[in-house]
């Protein structure tokens, strides 16, 4: 009898145990988990900020990739207070393994590396599980181009991860109808051309196809004049910018380079005079925490759209 009634009880635990696991798709690969994660890391402003909407500042054991590029509002700084940066850029796999990690939120290019040393492969056999951003997946497989539905599907995979699926559900059905009545109310005129100015004077690094500002400007009204260019984020050539000539430059603003030097750089610079961006003045700035995927997009959408339809 006493065996059967402990048969009886492994049964129950398992039964537990097999309800108590999860999937999510991340990237190209199904990550399973047996139970929420206790210990979680995640890295860059906007990846933290999701963690951190959902509730899930308990559930961390620190952040990274923050301080080395960014300067935290007072919103995130206190969202963060109890938190420690384990890392000012990426993270070693040792800083993460040192933290007992057994979560890390990071993306291809926010805070991993195709190749590299912090990897789902290389982090695995630590115990470190691994969700990847949504928009990030193109350095590693084919995906559409970028959407505001990869900032949803990122929050929706969280709560499954964290089982916290309601308040996710309930947060991405604001998002969705504070844009949908922003943008039923919206007055535009044809598509604005526009140029996501990241970085760089030699060589502009922008947002192509699949970076997330392609959805904003979108959304707003506009166009992204680099919509062709195959890429997330990366350089193209001043030659290029000038020929599809944008009419409002979007400046990321984040770095030691100000978003003002960054567009004093362009309105002096007379390769660019003939641009009618440049000839009308036209520049909107969005903080990286903005033009990344993240709870700020809907905000950006509504920045960029007062800047393209003010007049």
């Amino acid at each position: 009898m006493k065996k059967a009634l402990l048969s009886s009880a492994a049964l129950i635990l398992a039964a537990g145990a097999a309800m108590a696991e999860t999937t999510v798709q991340s990237c190209d690969r199904t990550v399973t988990f047996d139970a929420p994660p206790e210990r979680a890391i995640s890295n860059d402003v906007n990846l933290t900020e999701m963690m951190l909407v959902l509730g899930l500042a308990d559930r961390m054991v620190g952040y990274t990739g923050i301080s080395g590029w960014n300067k935290l509002d007072a919103e995130m700084t206190a969202g963060v207070a109890e938190l420690p940066e384990l890392s000012a850029q990426y993270p070693s796999k040792e800083v993460l393994v040192g933290a007992d990690a057994d979560f890390f939120f990071a993306g291809w290019n926010y805070g991993m590396k195709v190749g590299g040393e912090v990897t789902p492969a290389t982090l695995d056999p630590f115990g470190i599980q691994v969700y990847e951003l949504t928009e990030s997946c193109i350095h590693i497989m084919d995906k559409q181009k970028a959407s505001i539905e990869d900032m949803y599907a990122d929050l929706m995979n969280l709560g499954t991860i964290f089982d916290v699926q309601d308040t996710a559900a309930a947060l991405v059905d604001s998002y969705r109808a504070e844009l949908a009545a922003f943008t039923g109310d919206l007055e535009t005129g044809d598509p604005l051309r526009v140029f996501v100015y990241d970085s760089g004077e030699d060589t502009p690094f922008t947002a192509g196809r699949y970076g997330m500002p392609t959805a904003l400007i979108e959304a707003a009204g506009g166009v992204n004049i680099m919509d062709d260019f195959e890429k997330s984020w990366a350089t193209v050539t001043w030659e290029e910018v000038v020929e599809r000539n944008p009419e409002v430059i979007v400046i990321v603003n984040y770095g030691e380079v100000t978003a003002a030097q960054k567009r004093d750089f362009m309105m002096s610079n007379p390769a660019f005079a003939g641009l009618d961006a440049i000839k009308n003045d036209r520049f909107v700035t969005l903080e990286y925490v903005e033009a990344t995927p993240g709870p700020r997009n809907i905000e950006a959408i509504k920045t960029l759209a007062e800047a393209f339809w003010a007049e």
